[in-house]
């Protein structure tokens, strides 16, 4: 159990049977006549709603402990995609409600962590960041365009702005969650 003024973002709680993720928590002051209160946005791991709910301080919340595990992409059956455990070789089939705009990056061999709790995959760490390889792009303008964007097909077919010195083979970063171009990983 912990108290409310002790949540932190990625925590696993339970509450009313169900299992949250913590998407953010902030204790908000209160007045002499109010107390203090922790608004926290909470992701339901199992519908993936998201709710937020108003703790005192002091209220107990049962957190969860959650095993997480590195995982390989293997491929992809339908909607669901196929994860081997590297130790054991046990495959699990995972969601892609759980995966959400980031399956758009699984490539084979590409590594996650998952977390479980009571043996149930429940939630897939999506990292900030990828990695991925440029299949095709233009050639870049000579001269002094360094502020000029150009674009490029990824290997998984996505189409972005990348900066003229990019070419097709090389690997880029690219930011998740805004899909744009961050830096040049090697050519």
């Amino acid at each position: 159990m912990v108290q409310a003024s002790e949540l932190r973002i990625g925590m696993i709680i339970k509450l009313h049977n169900e299992i949250y993720k913590v998407i953010s928590a902030e204790i908000k002051a209160g007045t002499a006549k109010f107390g203090s209160i922790v608004h926290a946005k909470l992701r339901n791991l199992r519908t993936h709603s998201l709710t937020e709910q108003r703790f005192h301080p002091d209220d107990k919340i049962e957190d969860v402990i959650v095993d997480v595990v590195p995982m390989e992409f293997l491929y992809q059956d339908g909607r669901n995609f196929c994860f081997m455990h590297p130790e054991t070789y046990d495959q699990i089939l995972i969601g892609t409600e759980k995966l959400g705009e980031f399956s758009k990056f699984l490539t084979p061999g590409a590594k996650l962590k998952v977390e479980f709790y009571e043996g149930e995959p429940i939630d897939v760490i999506i990292p900030k960041t990828v990695e991925i390889k440029v299949t095709s792009t233009g050639e870049g303008l000579k001269g002094e365009f360094d502020a000029a964007y150009k674009s490029a097909i990824l290997e998984n077919g996505m189409e972005i702005m990348v900066p003229q010195f990019i070419k097709s083979g090389d690997i880029i970063r690219i930011d998740v969650e805004t899909k744009k171009y961050l830096d040049r990983v090697k050519s």
